[in-house]
């Protein structure tokens, strides 16, 4: 709330409309249109939230200007190296943003609200740029999948929306996993050990069983492209009860099911193996792939954005979700654009100054009056 306070402010600075910081912490406002041509409202997205497994606080940033293509060294020996990480070699030259080695930089999604409030500014102090209505948010909560649990479709009032979140230079993504998570209960049984015979039922054991039952080729460090997983995310077990948290990821509607129905199924099955109650199951859908929700126009939109910016397109998928593609399911169709972020979630993240000024060159593009 501190930061989304601390924007809001900055939004009015600036010199933007309608500036709203709501209950739940959505930070939302408006820049007119300069022209008089009646074309839909474009929105821009971006979340405040860092990632929950890694310290966001007390960041430090470092930057390297012109940087020459060696290992970043940076504090208590975490070193980004480009033979770890080749993607630095493409920056040669540039200037690359790192935090000091103690944290996450934040840059997830950081940068896709300094390119959001940079496009903003720019087009506020250019007012001879024509420009449709635009639309502004900023969300909490996209790292737990819960940004979008409190925005207000109808009132945002954007016809269709990007966010700005992650990825290299020129990456367009329409397309990402159909999510659910499943919990599984497993209850036993206790005895005294000495007299366990026949008696006990252990839950920590029956647990480890049900976990090695789910496919092996198709965990989060065997797949790639547009394979799906489970990811068996965390286990806690003792004797008398365990639970296993698992992350159900695919593009394919169809294997969506499939990967449920799967995890039911297992759940029948231990229950007539340990008895009936031994294995309960907690199954909740998250989010489904924006693809299904995304007209083709706006995906021809942004690419001619994207060249008139001088980037190519790179058409991509996420592995993963973003606020877009539950707003994209809530009557809001919301791709995403790059933002110059890498590595995201780790202390060895870093983003890139010249592909973030590219980016706020395609969101002006975007906010252009051609259809």
């Amino acid at each position: 709330m501190a930061f989304a306070r601390l924007l809001a402010d900055e939004c009015k600075k600036i010199g933007l409309s309608n500036v709203n910081l709501s209950s739940s912490g959505i930070v939302t406002a408006s820049l007119p249109a300069n022209t008089d041509s009646n074309l839909p409202v474009v929105g821009f997205i971006a979340h405040m939230d860092t990632a929950p497994d890694a310290s966001g606080a007390g960041v430090v940033p470092r930057v390297f200007e012109n940087y020459d293509g060696k290992d970043i060294v940076l504090e208590h020996g975490t070193i980004i190296s480009p033979q770890e990480y080749p993607m630095l070699l493409n920056y040669i030259g540039q200037t690359v943003i790192t935090a000091n080695g103690d944290t996450l930089l934040g840059a997830d999604d950081k940068a896709g609200i300094a390119i959001i409030m940079t496009a903003m500014e720019y087009l506020i102090r250019n007012p001879q740029i024509p420009r449709r209505e635009i639309r502004i948010a900023f969300t909490p909560d996209e790292e737990v999948g819960r940004g979008t649990d409190n925005f207000n479709v109808e009132v945002f009032g954007a016809d269709f929306a990007f966010t700005i979140d992650g990825g290299e230079l020129g990456e367009l993504e329409f397309e990402n996993f159909n999510a659910a998570f499943a919990r599984f209960i497993v209850n036993g049984r206790t005895s005294h050990p000495g007299t366990a015979k026949g008696v006990m039922k252990n839950s920590a054991i029956i647990a480890m069983e049900l976990a090695l039952s789910l496919p092996a080729d198709e965990r989060p460090e065997t797949t790639d492209g547009y394979d799906g997983f489970f990811y068996i995310q965390e286990i806690n077990g003792a004797a008398d009860r365990s639970t296993i948290d698992v992350l159900i990821r695919t593009f394919d509607a169809g294997d969506f099911i499939r990967r449920k129905n799967l995890v039911t199924n297992l759940t029948n099955v231990f229950n007539q193996r340990y008895g009936e109650g031994t294995v309960e199951l907690d199954l909740q859908d998250q989010y489904y792939n924006m693809k299904e929700k995304i007209d083709d126009w706006i995906i021809e939109y942004a690419k001619e954005a994207y060249r008139k910016a001088g980037v190519e397109p790179l058409l991509s998928i996420v592995r993963g979700g973003t606020d877009g593609a539950n707003l994209s399911y809530m009557g809001l169709p919301t791709p995403n654009v790059f933002s110059g972020a890498h590595n995201l979630h780790s202390l060895f993240e870093f983003t890139v100054l010249e592909t973030m000024e590219k980016a706020v060159n395609v969101l002006v593009n975007l906010s252009g009056v051609e259809q």
